[in-house]
């Protein structure tokens, strides 16, 4: 559990901020996420796809090799930790705090590598670089991103595009991810090892993308017809858009925002879900790759 306090939230994520939204949709939705955000103080690592209770669980299970770009990090029995977005034949991206929950940042700064398997390559993860602002255990008050450079080029697989135009308010992506699921309902029960993927709506685009999980039982909802949001387990999991022959990468997942007091299990109708928002982050990334991609 990731502890945060309100005092250091940014203005837009203070109850009495006003949020900005062009256009005339989803008023209700981002009352009620100003509301939230007043009362936060921690954060929960994000997961795999809860999804709506109303729907079939198949029509959110997917083939994982119709998306070779992402990858876990670790595998522990039947549960797949923490994904990765595949952005260069040889780097990746994931959540700055998915290297300390692997052993991955353990090992590499070591000077050893961490073995990975993207779209049926084996690789060897064998150079970390933390967001410099980044800050294991209270991750709202840095920027929770890492890049992994790879031993060899990933091959026949079209890595993922970086999203630069910062207009992600009201855009509708998908989020994808493996292992524990449940419904909005329930929150969060199994964990089964099948990818899932759902789609949302960015509600606020700020320091970070910010998604909520609409129960699709209210009288004024907007929850989409395959609404859902990460779980626990599969943080550093990306927020994309189908565009064009590769994905456009928006979001690498954060976490769950959880109440103060709240007892109730994660995944639930309400939950607000944080990504870091790529398109604050491109200057650093491009430093990164550009004298370092072989």
């Amino acid at each position: 559990m990731k502890k945060i306090n309100n005092a250091t939230m940014p203005g837009h994520c203070t109850p009495s901020a006003q949020f900005w939204l062009p256009g005339p949709r989803r008023p209700a939705r981002l009352a009620l996420l100003a509301l939230l955000l007043g009362f936060l103080s921690s954060a929960l690592p994000a997961g795999a796809i809860v999804i709506r209770h109303d729907r079939a669980d198949s029509d959110y299970v997917v083939d994982a090799s119709h998306y070779p770009q992402f990858f876990h990090l670790q595998q522990r029995g039947q549960r797949k930790v923490c994904l990765a977005s595949l952005i260069s034949e040889y780097w990746a991206i994931t959540a700055g705090h998915c290297t300390d929950d692997t052993p991955l940042r353990e090992r590499v700064e070591a000077g050893s590598s961490w073995p990975v398997q993207i779209a049926g390559q084996q690789r060897e993860v064998v150079q970390l670089v933390l967001h410099p602002e980044y800050q294991n255990g209270d991750l709202l008050q840095g920027v929770d991103l890492a890049l992994l450079r790879l031993d060899q080029p990933v091959l026949n697989v079209l890595p993922l595009r970086l999203n630069h135009v910062p207009d992600e308010v009201q855009q509708v992506v998908s989020l994808i991810g493996w292992g524990y699921t449940g419904t909005g309902a329930s929150g969060r029960r199994v964990n089964d090892g099948k990818m899932r993927l759902a789609h949302n709506t960015v509600v606020d685009a700020g320091q970070w993308l910010l998604f909520q999980f609409d129960d699709p039982r209210d009288s004024h909802t907007q929850a989409l017809h395959l609404e859902g949001i990460p779980g626990l387990g599969d943080s550093g999991g990306p927020a994309f858009l189908h565009e064009g022959e590769a994905p456009l990468l928006f979001g690498v997942a954060v976490g769950e925002m959880e109440l103060e007091g709240a007892l109730g299990p994660q995944g639930l109708y309400g939950s607000v879900e944080v990504y870091e928002r790529i398109s604050l982050h491109l200057e650093w990334i491009d430093t990164v790759l550009a004298p370092l991609t072989p």
